[in-house]
């Protein structure tokens, strides 16, 4: 801490206002992604593409997110955060040109495995410089805002999308209009840049060795994300879902992540979160067995149902990321969130590939089997693990903090940010 704080004070102090121009760059970043979720999964499911391809899709943005967590540390040390944020703008505007210039079932393909690799580019970029740049009297506030002003700016896009022509190239189009205005704010900042990193710091046997739920909770995190998120729409388009029903699915599912994630993370600071963890999977299973149950006839009882799911799921990443650091001490901060990530990314590539492979075989519904299957499993992991540990006390645990599944902590990404763990002391 006094290191990090030294480093801090060779630099101008940023106000609570000068770190608006990173929320509201990414604000930016959210509508255009929260559009792109809804506009590429329903015209591949409504296209004459072969049923694998729509999968193939989502399975590609986890790949390309997983390349953007190794490309990210060694391009920020080379050129810096501004520049770096300025290059991986680029590979979205990249991507949507590539999806703007027709339907081409391919090359959305790759566009949106180069979209996942610019993604967590811009989140290890943006999460390290508003880590840098806030106070730690206000640090976890900004944290906040900027994840919930995200997940409602994704909710915002997808709505966009039900507001516009689904045919022709609208919607990449208006993707790269809040692409470009994204890079406007960070390009007139007056925020310095944080010192570049040292490395990539990666220690799976030390993460495992401290808490192996947190481990497994990642991994079954990353993979529920991916399904649950990336073959929503891809299900309803091939149910005949309107455009503008799909959208408006894709915004309610948002709003689980406030309702669901809140109430469970305040139950996790009062009693031991492994147990939590259980409830959330068991309330995953619940989720799925009604969305199995529940027909597209009744599309608002759908809505609900897939809001509590998609909520759930976010849920399993918090509690975790939580309790790993609830049990690893402050000088493994960086490694830490280095290896989640890490695992995240790997399982958010996984199991989606998994489900493309298997949805021919046992359908569209093949996505909710995997999910309950997934939280099931990880459920019967954590209650053999109860037998193993003690509890931590609660005045020995950090604080629940609101985050999105889809876009994991990598502020602490890059060794070297002298304040990326701190956030944990708030």
């Amino acid at each position: 801490m006094v290191a990090s704080e030294e480093i801090r004070s060779e630099q101008p102090r940023a106000s609570v206002l000068s770190i608006a121009s990173i929320v509201a760059s990414m604000a930016c970043v959210g509508i255009g992604n929260g559009m792109m979720f809804a506009y590429v999964p329903f015209l591949l499911a409504k296209g004459d593409s072969p049923p694998w391809v729509a999968g193939a899709a989502v399975t590609a943005l986890a790949f390309g997110g997983l390349a953007g967590c190794v490309v990210a540390g060694p391009m920020i040390r080379r050129v810096g955060h501004a520049r770096a944020f300025s290059c991986s703008m680029a590979l979205v505007l990249l991507s949507a040109f590539l999806i703007a210039l027709g339907f081409h079932p391919l090359l959305w393909v790759f566009a949106r495995g180069v979209y996942g690799a610019a993604g967590n580019i811009n989140f290890i970029i943006s999460l390290s410089w508003l880590n840098h740049a806030s106070a730690n009297s206000w640090r976890g506030k900004a944290m906040s805002v900027f994840y919930m002003v995200y997940v409602i700016a994704i909710g915002a896009g997808a709505w966009l999308f039900g507001q516009i022509p689904a045919d022709g190239n609208l919607a990449p189009l208006l993707t790269i209009f809040f692409t470009t205005m994204a890079i406007l704010p960070i390009g007139l900042t007056r925020l310095p840049n944080p010192p570049p990193p040292a490395k990539v710091s990666v220690d799976v046997p030390m993460v495992w060795r401290n808490s192996p739920v947190a481990f497994v909770g990642v991994l079954a995190a990353g993979g529920l994300s991916m399904a649950v998120q990336g073959f929503t729409p891809i299900y309803a388009a091939a149910n005949s879902v309107s455009q503008g029903d799909v959208a408006l699915l894709m915004l309610v599912m948002q709003f689980g992540l406030i309702f669901i994630q809140y109430p469970m993370g305040v139950l996790s600071d009062r009693i031991d979160r492994r147990i939590v963890l259980i409830l959330v999977c068991l309330l995953i299973a619940a989720a799925a067995v009604v969305a199995l149950s529940v027909s597209f006839a009744n599309l608002v009882l759908l809505m609900l149902v897939f809001a509590v799911f998609a909520g759930a799921v976010e849920t399993v990443y918090s509690i975790a990321n939580a309790h790993a650091n609830d049990r690893t001490a402050p000088a493994d901060f960086v490694p830490l969130a280095s290896t989640l990530l890490m695992c995240w990314s790997i399982a958010a590539t996984i199991i989606p590939l998994s489900i493309t492979l298997l949805t021919p075989v046992f359908g569209p519904k093949t996505f909710i089997y995997a999910a309950m299957g997934t939280a099931l499993a990880y459920a019967a992991f954590v209650a053999v693990r109860l037998k193993f540990r003690e509890t931590v006390p609660p005045h020995l645990r950090e604080n629940f903090e609101m985050k999105s599944a889809q876009m994991p902590n990598a502020g602490a990404m890059v060794e070297g940010d002298p304040v990326a763990g701190d956030i944990r002391q708030l």
